[in-house]
């Protein structure tokens, strides 16, 4: 945080240099300009404004916001009125704020002294729009942002329909890698499929400035799908694009657009965003045995409410609604016979519907060990492991050294050519490295690994392996509202015992 309060009003002293001119025009010494910090202050008293603003120039990103109005309030001074002229001083300020120091026809106008002309409604509502959409960014962007629950992979520790909070200054934010976008949406155009909602010819390298904390174990965390770097246009993020290419070869994923659409590649703060829980933390080692997670050889004490999928055989009843609105269920469809049902519930539950009366048995479906699923990561035969039965396997770490052979590889392939930028080839059982054979390979990031509580209904690092942490986004502190979809407005829609909670 000190980092914070440092550095970022040194950055917008920087600009502020460029308006030297501006400076001696308002009857101040140019070279104050050139004077960090100590400018900020200067430029207060040329604009009028109260000197507690540079306290506010100290809190971490609302300071941004206050020197943006800074800017235009300057400008304004010189009887720069246009909201384009305005919106030139925030954007391109080096450029601008000099071209205005230089023409002679612009002089000071002590906002004191001469009142501003009055604006009409037009102008009154276009400045509140601009206003609230640059600050909805800056704490979209800095601070906080709403997110909705899609699916079922949290359930029941966050549910479906659930809005919350996640909190990026909880991990420290991250500068985007694509700034200039459309607002408020993701990736994509409101009004398109597949339009790009952001340019990529200003492209800013991966930086994240200090949180309030790091990411810990069990923490809910948001963060950039990983897969999500490359998909097709067609399923988006629906069907791994990796997926598709195991399935059907990568020449017929790229050329039969029929099909599969357009294959394209995102930058990663443009990637879906996903929550799932942190299990796994740099340095850890993961396994699992039938079902059970284990975090350094210990069994794992989750804090959500962990869910499996379980075959309930009945008398050849169902079971009643009631009961199902009783626990939360609702994941539930008929097995292969009349008589068999398969529920995604907790231990807890599975134990209560055990004693109900029409129920025969209540089995946990697993995947026997030594069962190999393709799809599971690093998805390599030499790694025979299932959603089940898999590990143990290192989580990397910054700074640790891994031994690098044609049996290891699979597992940090990935990492090394997608997250860190390496090229690797492979030539007769020799692995290369930037063109440079290798036996050992030393990690430049941290990683994580991440799970959905709900275990048996949940794409996460088992199918798609470690998480950069430069795809971290927040972490999920607060749900405000929660709403059952499958329920109307008057039938219990709104969930009032799960709104307002914190997330665990």
């Amino acid at each position: 945080m000190l980092e914070l309060i440092i550095i970022i009003p040194l950055l917008l002293s920087l600009p502020t240099i460029f308006a030297w001119q501006l400076f001696a025009k308002a009857g101040s010494k140019g070279y104050y300009a050139l004077i960090p910090f100590y400018n900020l202050y200067v430029l207060l008293r040329i604009i009028r404004k109260p000197l507690w603003w540079y306290a506010l120039l100290l809190v971490p990103f609302i300071n941004v916001f206050v020197y943006m109005l800074m800017l235009v309030e300057l400008v304004r001074c010189f009887g720069r009125e246009s909201l384009w002229e305005q919106f030139l001083a925030v954007v391109l300020p080096i450029v601008y704020l000099p071209y205005l120091g230089s023409l002679a026809r612009f002089s000071y106008l002590d906002p004191v002294l001469h009142p501003r002309q009055k604006k009409g409604p037009v102008r009154e509502w276009l400045d509140a729009i601009v206003f609230a959409v640059v600050a909805a960014t800056i704490i979209r962007t800095f601070l906080i942002e709403a997110y909705t629950i899609p699916t079922s992979s949290m359930e029941k520790s966050l549910l479906v329909g659930d809005f919350l909070f996640v909190s990026k200054i909880s991990y420290g934010p991250k500068v985007p890698n694509t700034p200039i976008a459309f607002p408020f949406v993701h990736h994509t155009l409101p009004w398109s499929q597949t339009a790009k909602s952001y340019v990529e010819w200003i492209s800013l390298p991966y930086y994240r400035f200090a949180g309030l904390g790091k990411v810990e174990r069990n923490d809910a965390v948001v963060f950039n799908y990983p897969a999500g770097d490359t998909l097709s246009d067609r399923f988006q993020s629906n069907v791994s694009y990796y997926s598709l290419i195991r399935e059907y070869g990568r020449e017929r994923v790229w050329n039969d657009k029929r099909n599969f659409g357009n294959i394209i590649a995102r930058p990663v703060d443009k990637r879906e965003n996903y929550i799932k829980r942190c299990v796994g933390l740099p340095g850890d080692t993961i396994e699992i045995k039938e079902s059970q997670l284990f975090v350094n050889g210990r069994p794992s004490e989750a804090e959500g409410i962990i869910q499996h999928k379980y075959l309930v055989t009945t008398d050849g009843s169902a079971i009643n609604p009631r009961i199902l609105d009783r626990y939360n269920i609702t994941e539930v469809r008929r097995a292969n016979n009349p008589d068999e049902f398969v529920f995604w519930i907790s231990q807890e539950v599975a134990d209560e519907l055990a004693r109900l009366a029409n129920v025969k048995s209540i089995s946990k479906m697993t995947e026997p060990a030594g069962v190999w699923n393709p799809e599971v990561f690093p998805n390599s035969e030499f790694y025979p492991w299932n959603v089940d039965n898999f590990g143990p396997m290192l989580v990397p770490k910054a700074g640790t050294t891994v031994e690098l052979n044609t049996t290891t590889l699979p597992l940090y392939e990935r990492i090394i050519h997608a997250y860190e930028g390496k090229k690797v080839d492979v030539k007769d059982g020799k692995i290369f490295v930037d063109g440079i054979e290798s036996d050992s390979y030393t990690f430049e990031m941290d990683y994580y690994w991440l799970m959905g509580d709900n275990r048996h209904n949940s794409a996460d690092s088992r199918i798609w392996g470690f998480v950069p942490d430069d795809h971290i986004v927040g972490k999920a502190v607060f749900v405000w509202l929660s709403l059952d979809p499958n329920k109307g407005l008057f039938s219990g829609k709104v969930r009032f015992s799960k709104s307002m909670r914190l997330v665990k």
